[in-house]
């Protein structure tokens, strides 16, 4: 993510220069000499590494993080005397621009002319942004991000345990399962650390999996009562739930269908 967003800011007109573990180039020495620092590293490395920048940090600086979760990384930067504004693109390093994708801004010590150049500089390339808080935020991925790879995993977890190889079940494969499918690969084929503290350092996440918990086992005593009114109810109680979003839904998912049909 760090390359993705040096080419942001290098298209903006910034002279981008970068710290890391095999340059010569310090984090310090950096952190020291620049206008804007943006950290991007693992998660787990991210409040260490704004721990050793933030006491040679001044006022007229902005620092930045570029991390899945942002109580804790904006905390750390508000100990520096820089300005702070945390950032979570919601797209991997793969994209191949800032068109249309979601960006959340987290404000919690800007000027506010640093924060409209800032904005103005993502809203050039096409994202799309959403401005909260560090807690609203985690609390959202909480569900965005570690239920949403809480039960990707899962569904890993029970090809595994029943024995069933990816190979073996696309023989008798819907477009749907296949989608699901593709995102289970997805997700396995990337860096298990990076999924790993999303679940396990996001302090919001216990109380989304219990709710997923109670979920699993209430649905699954409606499928084994063979009681068809009690599904009906409870699959009508989530569709009133979703609202209009089902339609758009549909509209979505068919256009996917059709991309892979065609290949």
């Amino acid at each position: 993510m760090g390359t993705f967003f040096r080419g942001v800011f290098e298209r903006a007109g910034h002279e981008v220069r970068v710290s890391g573990r095999t340059t010569p180039l310090t984090n310090v020495q950096l952190a020291k000499e620049s206008d804007i620092v943006i950290v991007s590293v693992p998660i787990r490395s991210t409040v260490p590494v704004i721990d050793e920048i933030a006491p040679v940090l001044r006022e007229d600086q902005l620092i930045c993080d570029l991390t899945s979760l942002k109580v804790n990384p904006v905390q750390a930067m508000c100990r520096s005397r820089a300005q702070v504004i945390g950032l979570h693109p919601m797209f991997g390093p793969s994209a191949s621009s800032l068109k249309n994708q979601t960006v959340i801004v987290t404000p919690a010590r800007a000027r506010d002319v640093t924060l409209s150049s800032l904005l103005h500089i993502l809203k050039s390339e096409g994202a799309v942004l959403t401005i909260t808080t560090p807690e609203a935020h985690d609390r959202m991925m909480a569900t965005v991000q570690g239920l949403n790879h809480f039960l990707i995993l899962t569904m890993a977890e029970t090809l595994r345990r029943q024995g069933i190889s990816p190979g073996e079940s696309l023989e008798f494969m819907s477009p749907i399962y296949r989608m699901q499918l593709g995102l289970v690969g997805r997700i396995l084929g990337q860096d298990p650390d990076l999924y790993g503290d999303i679940l396990q350092l996001n302090p919001y996440v216990p109380e989304t999996l219990a709710a997923c918990e109670e979920s699993v086992r209430t649905l699954r005593e409606i499928v084994e009562t063979g009681d068809p009114e009690k599904f009906r109810a409870r699959f009508r109680e989530n569709a009133d739930h979703f609202g209009e979003f089902r339609e758009q839904a549909a509209k979505e998912t068919d256009a996917l269908i059709e991309c892979m049909v065609r290949q």
